[in-house]
Parts: C-alpha cells; sequence; structure tokens
C-alpha cells in the first residue's frame, strides 16, 4: 500500500513529508459544528462557532495520561494536491468504509483538508462535523466552507477533554495525526463515545513514533482506547512507520465509569515503554 503523507509538528514549526514524493505538504486540523439533532445543517448561513453539545463529563474526573503530550502548532496547508498524490484520503476513506449518508466527525480538522473532501463522499443526505479546540483553525475552515459552499458542514469548537458534539449523532470519528496532541485522551473518548451512534467507529493515522515526537506506539494507543471499552477492529500499516487503526465506540452504557477508569489506571497505567 502506498505510504501517506507523514506529518510532524515541532514547537517553532512545522514539516510533513509525503512518502516517497519528498513533496513538502502539512496535514491540516480542523473542527466541525453539528446541529443538535444530528443532521445536516446549511453552513452558508453560519456566522457563529460554538459547541454543538452541553459540556459532558468534566476533566477533572479523569486521570491525566502517563506519557508526553505533542504541541498543538497552527496549521497552513501549502500542497494538499501532495497529500491527494499519496493516497491520504482515499486510502482512510476505504479501510473506514466512509460511504453517502453518514454523519462523520473530523476531529481536529484545521483549516479542512478532510473537510472539503468528505463534504462531496457523504452527499446531501450526510452530515459532517468540522471539531477543533483553536479558535483560529475553525475561523480558517469557516472560511473555507462558505468559500467552497460545503452546506452539509457544521464547525463545532470543543474542549481538550470533550469534542462537544450531539448525542448519538456520529457514524465515523477520525483522528488524523492529531492523537498524540491530546492531552485528556481518557475524557474525550469517555466523552466522544457518548456522541457515537451505535456501531460508531473510530479511525486513527498516526505514526509510529513516540509521542513528544508527533506520533503514537501503536500499543499505547491500544491501552488507552481499551481502558475506556474501545475495541480494535483493524490495524493496517500504510507506511514504514505510519499505521490506520479503526476501532468500534463503546455503548455508552457500556463504558467503565470515570471513578472505575481512574482506579484501573492508577492500578496499571498506560505507558510509552
Amino acid at each position: 500500500m502506498m505510504p501517506l503523507v507523514r506529518c510532524r509538528r515541532w514547537p517553532t514549526r512545522w514539516v510533513a513529508v509525503v512518502a516517497l514524493t519528498g513533496l513538502a505538504a502539512c496535514g491540516a486540523s480542523a473542527e466541525r459544528i453539528a446541529r443538535n439533532d444530528g443532521t445536516a445543517a446549511v453552513a452558508m448561513g453560519q456566522d457563529t462557532v460554538g459547541p454543538a453539545a452541553p459540556d459532558g463529563a468534566p476533566a477533572s474526573a479523569f486521570p491525566e495520561p502517563k506519557r508526553d503530550v505533542a504541541d498543538i502548532v497552527a496549521p497552513r496547508w501549502t500542497d494538499e494536491d501532495a497529500r491527494d498524490d499519496a493516497g491520504e484520503f482515499n486510502t482512510v476513506v476505504k479501510l473506514a468504509g466512509i460511504r453517502a449518508g453518514q454523519a462523520v466527525a473530523d476531529i481536529g480538522a484545521g483549516d479542512g483538508y478532510y473537510v472539503a473532501r468528505l463534504s462531496p463522499l457523504v452527499g446531501a443526505s450526510g452530515v459532517v462535523y468540522g471539531q477543533d479546540i483553536v479558535p483560529d483553525y475553525l475561523g480558517l475552515l469557516q472560511r473555507r466552507v462558505r468559500r467552497d459552499g460545503l452546506r452539509n458542514v457544521r464547525v463545532v469548537l470543543g474542549e481538550a477533554h470533550d469534542p462537544r458534539l450531539p448525542a448519538g449523532s456520529v457514524d465515523v470519528a477520525i483522528m488524523i495525526h492529531m492523537y498524540h496532541e491530546i492531552t485528556q485522551p481518557f475524557a474525550l473518548l469517555w466523552n466522544l463515545a457518548t456522541a457515537m451512534r451505535p456501531g460508531g467507529t473510530l479511525v486513527i493515522l498516526d505514526l509510529e513514533r513516540p509521542t513528544f515526537g508527533h506520533g503514537t506506539p501503536p500499543s499505547l494507543l491500544r491501552c488507552e482506547l481499551e481502558r475506556v471499552g474501545y475495541t480494535q477492529l483493524t490495524f493496517t500499516r500504510t507506511g514504514p512507520e505510519e499505521y490506520v487503526a479503526i476501532y468500534s465506540a463503546p455503548d455508552s452504557s457500556a463504558r467503565p465509569t470515570p471513578a472505575a477508569l481512574s482506579a484501573s489506571l492508577a492500578d496499571t497505567p498506560c505507558r510509552t515503554s
């Protein structure tokens, strides 16, 4: 399989390298907004950006991860054609089985590389939630949505511990080169499960590197997700260091309580080594 675009973000700059091409590009992070009933909304008339659901469980109810968290650096896409040439979007969509009529949430969508491509894919009967925690990123995304007339997209302001998406609204959530930047992974995953529909899946594209190097070791990823009740469905290597991991989201009633999760992690933490 052709390797996907690899993005590396550093405290002073970001650099992305397209495998086998040597071309410069950058992964974008973005946020989408959903109506409270989970249906598509006309983005052209959207003048404000904010949460799409009430706050979920508080961050204080969950432990912090026992590993480094990578910095978030303001993304600016430079060559989306390079990412397309590397087959990134098509590979992720094929592995995830995303199709027309679905509700897809891009967690950390930035200025909208995935949003712009998901919108025509899910069609008028589907909805794309562009979600992020950085208001400036959402401003870039909002302008793109208006410019391109993406009428099935909403832009959503989330929080580090909560995506703030409507309950039971999402078929597929994607996290593209950003899991290592999540400061509150257990809280975020727990609250994300509330937003997922029955049978919903979480798709994570990342690099097999330490989190401080802007990647996530697969064993660490599996540990953190499984503690919250997610079940790994597939794991596909898409390059020498790159992978796409797909998990089924737990039913809200089947999740461990925040107290039980905290006790489990206190006894046996998820560590990088």
